[in-house]
């Protein structure tokens, strides 16, 4: 038996990740679905990634957008939460084919 499975908890070390997503931006928001797919419901966004959003106009928002989601810890002192996802943007030249990765800690 894992220490883990012993206490029935996890550590924050090992709660912190980091994911590519590509999202459909006519179904859900970045904010939304950083939400659900880290599980945190502190959400922050590079201002680089509200400049690529915002790059076409409000008329014209890109369909699917490629999103690097970073569970983080929290290292202020009167924190709600222990952890917080930090959203970036990574450019692509083409949609097709990407899958959701795990990037490696650097």
């Amino acid at each position: 038996m894992l220490p883990t499975e012993a206490t029935g908890k996890r550590s924050a070390l090992q709660d912190v990740v980091t994911r590519e997503y590509t999202v459909h931006l006519h179904k859900r928001s970045i904010v939304e679905f950083a939400r659900k797919a880290m599980g945190t419901s502190d959400v922050r966004l590079d201002p680089k990634l509200n400049q690529a959003l915002w790059a076409q106009g409000i008329k014209s928002v890109p369909h699917r957008i490629r999103v690097k989601l970073e569970r983080k810890r929290n290292d202020e002192e009167n924190a709600k939460e222990k952890l917080y996802t930090y959203a970036t943007h990574v450019p692509v030249t083409s949609f097709k084919g990407l899958q959701t990765t795990v990037v490696d800690a650097e």
